[in-house]
């Protein structure tokens, strides 16, 4: 289901740069504002999990140095048939977590403090379980070309700023409209787009993650508690860095993380529940009783 709508509003981003290359009337334009907008992301892409580790203070663990995150990692990881990612701790009370890395093989996954310490065994695994999810889906690729489509967009609709004043624009159907909703409408339309497309990943990576982790009891358990926790502690590095508030299992930011148009994530309320639903009507393998958390 979310694989398909995924699928959907991808189409109807590509549709939407196409329309508004049509309505400006310059293909070379838009053809411009897709590479360049194709060369930024693509230079996130292979450089982003660098960044936004460095950016949130995250230090890497072991085995050594934190023998109990590093086990689960390495349970669920194997649970989950991936290879084993790098592991990381963010100094930072407000229980949360993220995963990046362009593709399986260069994963990582990171936990603040607050969530070690909050969170019992189970819940943690939870979240880890939601995080490797996300890295199984590939959901670093999907953001990305999502990403592309929608900077190509805004591009354009900056060339259409240009485009208005041109009394010689005889490829453009609609004239200074045309211009006018490619400038203001369009990148407006691909935002949303981009939103419901991350909210739709959040949703199939709790459901794969509970697979993983063989109870979605608790991860629903977890998201319950981090929400409740998070909207009272401040995440001061995501609050620097707000483009970046997407990768987190919770909305770091103090706005209200509802499930509406400009939300990066769906609300806690619905993912609970959904969770709770797929509870009592999943028949999996239940997790081993061995490991960190039993």
């Amino acid at each position: 289901m979310n694989y398909a709508r995924t699928a959907l509003l991808l189409a109807a981003m590509t549709g939407l740069f196409l329309g508004v290359g049509y309505l400006i009337g310059g293909q070379s334009g838009m053809v411009i504002a897709f590479l360049i907008a194709l060369g930024m992301n693509l230079f996130a892409y292979w450089n982003s999990d660098k960044l936004v580790l460095r950016m949130h203070g995250a230090q890497e663990v072991d085995a050594r140095s934190a023998p109990d995150l590093y086990a689960t990692v390495t349970h669920l990881a194997e649970r989950a048939r991936l290879p084993m990612p790098r592991v990381y701790i963010m100094q930072n009370d407000q229980p949360n977590a993220f995963a990046t890395g362009r593709n399986p093989e260069h994963a990582a996954v990171a936990v603040t403090t607050g969530l070690l310490q909050r969170l019992d065994e189970r819940e943690v695994a939870g979240v880890l379980a939601h995080e490797l999810a996300h890295v199984r889906n590939r959901d670093t690729l999907t953001m990305t070309i999502t990403a592309t489509l929608a900077g190509a967009i805004g591009m354009l609709g900056n060339f259409a700023f240009f485009f208005m004043g041109s009394r010689d624009n005889r490829d453009n159907p609609l004239g200074g409209i045309g211009a006018l909703v490619a400038m203001i409408v369009a990148p407006f339309a691909a935002m949303l787009v981009q939103f419901a497309i991350s909210r739709s990943r959040e949703y199939e990576a709790d459901r794969v993650g509970a697979a993983i982790c063989g109870d979605p009891m608790w991860l629903a358990s977890a998201l319950a508690k981090i929400h409740n926790t998070a909207l009272g502690v401040d995440n001061p590095a995501a609050e620097a860095n707000p483009a970046s508030a997407h990768l987190f299992i919770i909305n770091p930011l103090h706005g209200r993380a509802v499930d509406g148009l400009f939300s990066t994530h769906p609300s806690t309320e619905n993912r609970v529940r959904r969770l709770q639903e797929l509870a009592e009507t999943m028949h999996i393998e239940p997790a081993p009783r061995r490991g960190p958390w039993g």
